[in-house]
């Protein structure tokens, strides 16, 4: 596995947890303080969240994870704080691979 699938991940994982974030706070204000429309950012989380889960499923198909801890990484995406939690636990596995799959250094 190369370094830019799991280097894709991360800033998708990243942006997407922040976007929800806000999201989730734009849905608080209009709700409790009836201010404003979300329709925007709601909008530009789903674009982003889409990427999310093809660079998701990308990272999960060249790692040969099971479905189910696919899904768990995928579900991670809609709850807010989560990413921040599962992102380090995830990168840290696809890195052991990445470095086992980077070529050896050419002796001179």
């Amino acid at each position: 596995m190369k370094q830019n699938v799991l280097t894709r991940y991360r800033v998708m994982a990243y942006v997407t947890a922040i976007w929800l974030l806000v999201f989730t706070v734009a849905i608080i204000a209009k709700y409790v303080f009836d201010t404003g429309d979300t329709m925007v950012i709601s909008q530009i989380h789903g674009v982003l969240f889409i990427v999310y889960v093809i660079f998701a499923f990308d990272l999960g198909s060249k790692a040969k994870w099971p479905f189910g801890k696919l899904l768990w990484v995928l579900a991670a995406g809609c709850i807010p704080f989560a990413s921040f939690f599962v992102e380090p636990k995830v990168s840290r596995e696809a890195q052991a691979l990445v470095d086992k799959t980077a070529p050896a250094p050419a002796k001179a």
